[in-house]
């Protein structure tokens, strides 16, 4: 009876020991891929906020109060209205 568990145990071992190595084999493989993948999104958000910074930038130049008015003046032949052409209307209606 001795022998028997002994032999079993002997088994056991000699399954166990190949089957963790597969296994680790395979979380080694999946830590590796996980890796390449945080590594593209690392890449891609680094990407992507510089491309924000630049179209932050690009907002503020075509935003500007002075390329407003040149476009308003040039090539909409628009001007500022001086104070005798504004025109204030009032509305009175039932509150």
């Amino acid at each position: 009876m001795k022998n028997i568990l002994k032999y079993i145990f002997v088994c056991i071992c000699a399954i166990a020991i190949p089957a963790l190595l597969v296994v680790n084999s395979l979380q080694a493989l999946r830590y590796k891929k996980l890796e390449r993948e945080v590594s593209a999104l690392e890449k891609k958000q680094v990407e992507l906020v510089e491309e924000n910074k630049r179209l932050i930038t690009n907002i503020s130049l075509l935003s500007s109060s002075d390329r407003i008015e040149k476009i308003a003046s040039e090539e909409l032949n628009m001007h500022k209205a001086e104070s005798e052409e504004i025109v204030r209307v009032e509305m009175k209606g039932n509150k």
